[in-house]
């Protein structure tokens, strides 16, 4: 009945007025809404990283030539090849840990049409692990098999965009489609990918939507190479774990330069590598803004202080009067902190709702991800509330301490 009539007295204190309250509440409003916002699109953002990373294979090691002017080319194909089927053997058989590898070579690729459309899509030659490798799943059909590949078997599989841009009609399977002079019958269809970003951390990302993937032997024996082209454009390796991918590709890395005797004319990729770099940015972004969002509620926890400070002046008398029926100091203590943290607590639930909204037009109108962070509404809450108690604590000490005859008297 004591807590009951406390909270009463409380509520009804406050309620006294609302303006003053209001604009109390205001700084623990913005404070609590910028810390759930940070961290909301924070978590987002960190999520977003995670799945555009396992899109590339978190244990893989991803290698890719890199393309130059002619005369560029001819200096360095008197001391390197460029990438070759022979580079990615020597690493598949001397570095540890490796469970599967995939080369790729891209086609120069002027005309790709169906008989019902045509497309200025890239033809790329991989080997069959390729699509496992890269994640890649089926819509319809199939992938082509290792012994299509050691055949060159005249098969093809679409991206989806490709594949609705070649057959509006949807019936791609069984279907024939020209790349250059060849043409090649189409056995699968990918699967879309639910993947906004079109590049990170400098990395293109996406592009398989709108490719068409042919055997390897399909792609070398069967369209013309390039004048000083490399004999694959890229390779990938995958690894039994993804905690040593630092290691295996500093060993990786030295391995194709003693290959291409010196000579930077590859990129070498590392998905687990980039996480981490993502996350330790995220992590100083959030520690930026969490520092931000603390001033907020520091300045309004000392709003509470102020305000806790000017009531107990107004209400000297009163507290007089009120230690002079019997109230002890202990009473009086407990009712300036019920005040103050129950502005802190009214705070903290509007403050919740304010950084819902503000998540979600931050998100609506730049197109950021958001996710959902109950860790991080619970903990602004809890140091809004903690706050409350602690920045209500002098004031209510200061009217603690009043004496009640110089209090009565005070006009």
């Amino acid at each position: 009945m004591k807590y009951q009539a406390l909270l009463k007295d409380t509520v009804a204190e406050l309620a006294q007025h609302k303006l003053r309250t209001f604009l109390t509440l205001l700084g623990m409003i913005f404070g609590v809404g910028a810390v759930i916002a940070m961290l909301n699109i924070g978590e987002g953002a960190e999520r977003e990283a995670l799945k555009t990373i396992e899109t590339m294979g978190l244990r893989n090691l991803i290698v890719e030539g890199k393309t130059f002017d002619e005369k560029t080319l001819i200096e360095q194909r008197k001391h390197s090849l460029g990438l070759t089927q022979s580079d990615m053997q020597t690493a598949v058989s001397t570095l540890p840990g490796i469970t599967g590898f995939s080369a790729e070579r891209s086609l120069d690729t002027y005309a790709l049409l169906s008989h019902h459309a045509k497309s200025d899509a890239k033809a790329i030659g991989v080997s069959a692990s390729y699509m496992e490798l890269s994640n890649l799943t089926f819509a319809a059909g199939r992938n082509f098999t290792e012994e299509e590949d050691l055949y060159a078997a005249q098969v093809a599989v679409l991206g989806s965009q490709l594949a609705q841009t070649l057959f509006p009609e949807g019936d791609a399977l069984g279907q024939p489609v020209k790349v250059n002079h060849v043409w090649l019958k189409v056995i699968g269809v990918l699967a879309s990918r639910d993947q906004d970003q079109q590049e990170f951390q400098g990395i293109k990302l996406g592009g398989e939507q709108n490719q068409l993937f042919l055997p390897l032997n399909t792609a070398t024996s069967r369209f013309r190479s390039l004048p000083l082209g490399a004999e694959l454009s890229g390779f990938r390796l995958q690894l039994e774990d993804s905690e040593q991918t630092a290691l295996t590709a500093r060993a990786l890395d030295f391995l194709l330069k003693q290959r291409h005797k010196d000579i930077d004319d590859y990129q070498l990729v590392v998905p687990a590598a980039l996480l981490a770099q993502q996350k330790q940015t995220q992590q100083i972004f959030n520690i930026v803004m969490s520092c931000v969002a603390g001033i907020s509620l520091l300045v309004g926890g000392i709003g509470i202080m102020n305000i806790m400070l000017a009531t107990v002046l107004e209400r000297t008398k009163e507290i007089g009067l009120l230690r002079a029926v019997g109230a002890t100091k202990r009473d009086i203590r407990l009712q300036f902190v019920a005040e103050s943290f129950a502005i802190a607590i009214a705070g903290g639930i509007l403050g919740i709702l304010f950084g819902i909204i503000l998540s979600e037009l931050i998100a609506f109108y730049s197109e950021w991800a958001v996710s959902w962070s109950i860790p991080a509404i619970v903990l602004s809450f809890s140091i809004c509330a903690l706050i409350g108690i602690a920045f209500g604590v002098y004031p209510a000490i200061k009217a603690s301490e009043l004496d009640p005859i110089t209090a009565l008297q005070t006009d």
